[in-house]
């Protein structure tokens, strides 16, 4: 007994050892992104403070969001409506890390649905299985000429050759052309977790953040409705202005589902149109509550009653080992030393909602829902309303720590680079980021750390 509790002492030595090896080798080696966070994930639940029938419109919202599309509905276990062009069959596809309602998972589902159902699709050459879902955006019509704007998103996929679509037979975007005359950008899903509390924000709250004179380079402007002219929010560039403009627009883009916002298909070939429009509509002849709203609206309910993610105060990561309150509090303290929450606001207050739920709380979201110059490194080329080539919306920080890939285009997993990006000619960051480059290795971690906790 005694010499198996001696070799066992010693096992258990060694790997600590190997532990503290391990991470006084990456400390040595400079700050290092701790990684995506492990643990519960503190995200997904219903906000708090909704009523009984509030929490049963959130659940429907739910079950809706989670709900795999079909071209007409005869494939057991799905709602009719896919295609004929689309990106995945379903919204938590895409939403789904680390739970419904947030970003891109570490496995692609885009490459599982190409040839689904017996779908005749090519796998394009920048989807890969351990890579981020995308969607895809054309800068101009007529590339590599370049003077005809497009931006518009074109889908991966047809229901050409599915089991459920005979008949049909459209050809993809010619994705290779687009690539050869650098005509593609990417976007990645943005995670909505807090949406209802971002859209409860007020208009003058937003833009009482704006800097004028700049403030380290730092001044951002709104971007707004075109008739209303009230600010939108929603989006990598802030371009749709409430959750049911964004789920009605991602329905049909995404999963080429008509409905009530976005009435007509986005591709009217005859032969691959296959029900009544719009396909998802309000179901007048229900009598059960939470079953006549249509989808899009069900999608609005869960996000807007959908809660932010919960931050933790310490965590253990496998990179920088055990991330103490103090590192997180003094991360905090220096992100907002150097400049970081002149556009990463930490909190804003909500104005009269009329659910109660969202009525005069604070979202701490880390984001003034501006869009700022991002430069040239990150430019995108695409224009959204009053958002520039190169402008985009500060994107929430909220729930970061678990969130797998960086940036509007998620080219990047390491939350370093993701901060060196945001420095690059024409950048309102750059100040920043030259604030942040002149941080100790220690101040510099203590700043990985907290965002990490989020």
């Amino acid at each position: 007994m005694v010499q198996k509790k001696f070799y066992r002492w010693v096992y258990c030595s060694i790997c600590v050892l190997m532990l503290s090896l391990t991470f006084g080798w990456a400390m040595q080696l400079g700050p290092f992104d701790p990684g995506v966070r492990g643990g519960v994930s503190g995200a997904g639940a219903a906000i708090s403070g909704l009523t009984v029938k509030e929490g049963k419109f959130f659940a429907a919202g739910l079950d809706a969001f989670s709900e795999t599309q079909s071209v007409t509905g005869t494939i057991p276990d799905t709602e009719a409506g896919l295609g004929p062009r689309f990106n995945l069959d379903s919204c938590v596809g895409c939403h789904a890390h680390p739970a419904a309602g947030g970003s891109s998972p570490s496995i692609n589902p885009q490459v599982a649905v190409a040839n689904k159902q017996g779908a005749t699709n090519v796998i394009p050459g920048f989807i890969f299985l351990n890579g981020p879902v995308q969607e895809v955006r054309f800068k101009y019509y007529d590339a590599p000429a370049n003077t005809i704007r497009d931006g518009g998103v074109h889908d991966l996929y047809t229901i050409s050759g599915r089991t459920d679509a005979k008949g049909c037979s459209i050809s993809q975007p010619d994705f290779v052309a687009a690539d050869a005359n650098h005509n593609l950008i990417f976007r990645i899903p943005t995670p909505v977790f807090g949406a209802g509390l971002i859209e409860a924000i007020e208009d003058s709250t937003i833009l009482a953040n704006i800097k004028s004179p700049a403030v380290m380079g730092v001044t951002g402007h709104a971007n707004r409705e075109g008739n209303a002219g009230t600010v939108s929010r929603f989006g990598w560039k802030a371009q749709n202005k409430s959750l049911l403009i964004f789920s009605g627009e991602a329905y049909n883009v995404e999963q080429g589902v008509s409905n009530e916002v976005f009435e007509q298909e986005r591709e009217e070939e005859a032969s691959c149109t296959y029900n009544s429009y719009p396909e998802d509509h309000t179901h007048y002849e229900e009598t059960q509550p939470q079953k006549i709203s249509s989808d899009a609206v069900s999608f609005a309910n869960f996000m807007r009653f959908l809660a932010p993610p919960k931050p933790v105060t310490s965590y253990l990561s496998t990179v920088v080992g055990d991330v103490t309150s103090s590192s997180i509090s003094n991360g905090a303290s220096t992100f907002a030393s150097i400049g970081c929450t002149l556009c990463h606001t930490p909190s804003m207050q909500t104005g009269a909602s009329s659910t109660a739920a969202l009525y005069a709380k604070s979202a701490n979201l880390y984001s003034d829902l501006l869009v700022h110059h991002m430069g040239s490194g990150l430019a995108d080329d695409i224009i959204q309303g009053a958002a520039g080539p190169d402008e985009f919306r500060t994107a929430p920080l909220w729930g970061l720590g678990q969130r797998i890939f960086f940036l509007h285009d998620g080219h990047t997993n390491d939350l370093r680079q993701a901060i060196q990006e945001h420095s690059s000619p024409g950048s309102e960051a750059n100040q920043v980021i030259e604030n942040y480059k002149a941080l100790s290795p220690t101040l510099k971690q203590d700043v990985l750390n907290f965002l990490r906790s989020l």
